[in-house]
């Protein structure tokens, strides 16, 4: 294990959005589930947290940049910095959805059209993000989510105001289409694994990353599924089952998420004004962590003892050489010499002979 390429490939900010999710998810479905006698405001808090980190590192960019104009010639830094804009534009959209979702459970004065309207509005916009992000080779996880789930939420918000009435299968067709096609990407990754496993001439680590690949997206897309089929029948008052085990599946997609986050691309430069990346950042403030960065270790494997006791026994005929073969060394060695000689002697026969001095004799 090397915690230095741990470091390296760490994104810290999609480790924490993940997180927060996750302990935002557990809340909400002991909420659900009544067994937790918590305001909804205080089943958000997980997700307060994330915006706040969000709109703090963006402040301090934003301060930086304004102070340091040369810092904008440096490389990439522009493009950062308008990804960073970006980035923070999708967050406040999606404050201001979480907000008013809140407030409409707590108090339910608001229709959940307009609840939805944020994410509406956003996922319009994504659209023309993911088209930049793409264009600038740039993360667009978040804009690619908005965007295609535009369908969905406007047939959620119908569904909830009643002016459809749908049966939850029928409205959550655009998750079943993406979910669907996930499938077939998995499928995929799954099949082109397989084979670089039977070829014997491609390099083990690619082999290892496309297993690794294809396992890791099977734990993102199965679970997925699982849930969405759950949720429908519950909500269609076809199950009994209670909101905590039907979230469940979606633990294992978390978990899939956070180990993905220490192999992920980096994260933007920009956020809080660091111009580097977090861990970098981190290991040059407190010194005494590089030493732990620096480590790299392998398990032991275990040995049969017959392999064991062959190793440490010397072996006899190895160290002291037959005379037999000493005597065909030394034959081979006066052969090869008398070869050169002979050699030798028939390449100064060949060669032609110069003068060093050349008299030139008039006529």
């Amino acid at each position: 294990m090397n915690l230095q390429a741990m470091f390296r490939d760490f994104n810290p900010g999609k480790f924490l959005v993940w997180l927060c999710v996750c302990v935002f998810t557990a809340l909400l479905s002991l909420r659900l589930d009544k067994l937790l006698d918590w305001t909804y405001w205080a089943v958000f808090a997980p997700l307060w947290l994330w915006k706040a980190f969000v709109v703090a590192g963006a402040l301090v960019a934003n301060i930086v940049w304004i102070k340091n104009p040369h810092y904008r010639l440096e490389g990439q830094s522009a493009i950062q910095y308008r990804a960073l804009l970006i980035s923070l534009g999708i967050h406040l959209f999606i404050l201001l959805f979480e907000l008013l979702l809140a407030d409409n459970l707590e108090t339910g004065r608001h229709s959940w059209l307009s609840v939805f309207s944020p994410l509406i509005v956003i996922s319009l916009v994504s659209i023309a993000a993911c088209i930049w992000g793409v264009k600038h080779n740039r993360s667009i996880e978040l804009e690619l989510y908005c965007s295609v789930n535009l369908l969905q939420f406007i047939f959620v918000a119908l569904k909830l105001d009643g002016y459809i009435a749908w049966p939850w299968e029928v409205v959550l067709v655009p998750a079943w289409v993406v979910v669907c096609a996930s499938i077939v990407a998995v499928l995929y990754s799954i099949v082109f694994a397989g084979l670089l496993l039977r070829l014997p001439e491609v390099n083990a680590d690619r082999r290892r990353t496309s297993l690794n690949s294809a396992i890791a997206y099977t734990c993102l897309v199965a679970p997925l599924l699982c849930f969405l089929i759950t949720l429908a029948s519950k909500l269609n008052g076809e199950s009994r089952n209670s909101y905590t085990s039907i979230v469940m599946p979606l633990y294992i997609t978390y978990c899939t998420r956070l180990a993905m986050a220490f192999s992920s691309k980096r994260a933007n430069q920009w956020w809080f004004g660091l111009r580097k990346d977090m861990c970098q950042f981190l290991l040059g403030v407190c010194p005494l962590l590089q030493e732990y960065a620096n480590i790299s270790y392998a398990l032991p494997v275990p040995q049969d003892d017959e392999q064991q006791q062959a190793l440490e026994e010397p072996n006899p005929a190895a160290e002291t050489p037959n005379a037999s073969a000493l005597t065909r060394a030394d034959t081979d060695s006066r052969g090869s010499k008398k070869k050169k000689k002979q050699l030798g002697h028939g390449r100064a026969k060949d060669k032609e002979v110069v003068p060093h001095i050349s008299l030139e004799v008039p006529d």
